[in-house]
């Protein structure tokens, strides 16, 4: 029977195995499943680090005119009042 998962092996050291297997318990969750659980936050560790690093970037570039926060929404609403009239 196929499936949509990949199967991925790797090697841990004891010391990692032991921590992993206490938060499995911890958790009531398989250990692959809460290993599944760690990579998808380490993931979304990854990804912030990089689009901060993308955010800082363009704050440091910035030459336009800085819109404040209540303005901005005012205009969102406007515009999506307009849009529920039509």
């Amino acid at each position: 029977m196929a499936t949509a998962k990949t199967r991925i092996n790797i090697s841990v050291s004891k010391r990692m195995r032991e921590d992993l297997r206490a938060l499995a318990k911890r958790d009531q969750k398989p250990l692959a499943s809460k290993v599944v659980d760690l990579v998808g936050q380490a993931l979304e560790l990854e990804e912030d680090f990089y689009l901060s690093k993308i955010a800082e970037e363009r704050l440091k570039n910035h030459k336009g005119r800085w819109i404040p926060f209540e303005e901005a929404w005012r205009t969102i609403e406007k515009k999506a009042a307009k849009r529920r009239t039509r």
